[in-house]
């Protein structure tokens, strides 16, 4: 192990300095953390004590009214319009209620050039269905009856055509009550969902129609059957408000596309 170095040789003597003050010793360290402790506690001694403070202030006030249900300065105009200032209604072309609560077969396309009634189809006499045997044309017809009396179905216009030996459609108008106006959305909507599946759908995901948003019109897979005729069919589904158009045409020979989809939009225009 090395020793200790040497020491150095001794300076030259000199007067000697002036004594230094003496420098303070060092104070003792706080533990830390006790200082924010205390200040944390007191903090919450002081938030509790306010809020004690507070609700006895507010315990002994007397309650303040809450504003009145009716306010008439809130009226709207504030004044009654003199004679001849009032507007006028709006005519029933324009006005959507008029027209929907009226006679909904009248809202039905007009019948094109070449076809007849088919008065063959069942439970449609006067232009009315009842939802029952609107049902029945459905997969599941009780499960679809269920959801008519559960989502407030309100009537059904319907038509029925036909042309040359085989071809026919149908046209119906199924409307639902205002007081649950999503029941035309969700019925047509169910309906698209499952239109593109192969089981009971038309197998294809279809083609929008023109101006409407939300509707859709198919051309289904021929179904062929030994014995029979090919069976062609294609459907149309939109909706307006309350009001679902929903458009079957059956045939034997192929249906076109621009088959069904005019009779869609002319029955989009309408509605």
């Amino acid at each position: 192990m090395p020793g200790p170095e040497a020491a150095p040789a001794a300076a030259p003597m000199a007067a000697a300095p002036a004594a230094a003050p003496m420098a303070a010793a060092p104070a003792a360290k706080r533990p830390r953390g006790r200082t924010a402790l205390l200040v944390v506690a007191a903090a919450v001694l002081g938030i509790a004590g306010g809020t004690a403070v507070g609700y006895d202030i507010q315990a002994g006030r007397a309650p303040t009214p809450p504003p009145a249900l009716s306010q008439p300065d809130l009226a709207y105009p504030a004044k009654t319009l003199p004679p001849g200032e009032a507007p006028d209604p709006l005519p029933a072309s324009q006005d959507r209620r008029v027209r929907t609560d009226g006679d909904l077969r009248k809202l039905i396309v007009d019948r094109p050039a070449g076809w007849s009634d088919d008065n063959s189809v069942p439970g449609l006499g006067d232009g009315w269905l009842r939802p029952d045997v609107y049902a029945r044309s459905f997969e599941e017809e009780g499960s679809m009856y269920e959801f008519f009396l559960e989502s407030d179905i309100r009537r059904i216009a319907s038509a029925a055509w036909k042309r040359g030996q085989y071809r026919t459609a149908e046209i119906n108008l199924v409307q639902f009550g205002s007081s649950t106006f999503p029941g035309a959305q969700e019925f047509a909507e169910a309906q698209l969902r499952y239109m593109p599946g192969t089981e009971i759908g038309a197998g294809n995901s279809g083609d929008a129609i023109k101006g409407s948003g939300n509707g859709r019109y198919y051309l289904y897979e021929v179904d062929r059957k030994p014995g029979y005729l090919p069976s062609y069919q294609a459907r149309a589904t939109v909706y307006r408000g309350d009001i679902v158009a929903d458009i079957h045409v059956y045939d034997t020979v192929p249906i076109s596309k621009k088959d069904i989809r005019m009779l869609a939009e002319r029955q989009l225009e309408r509605l």
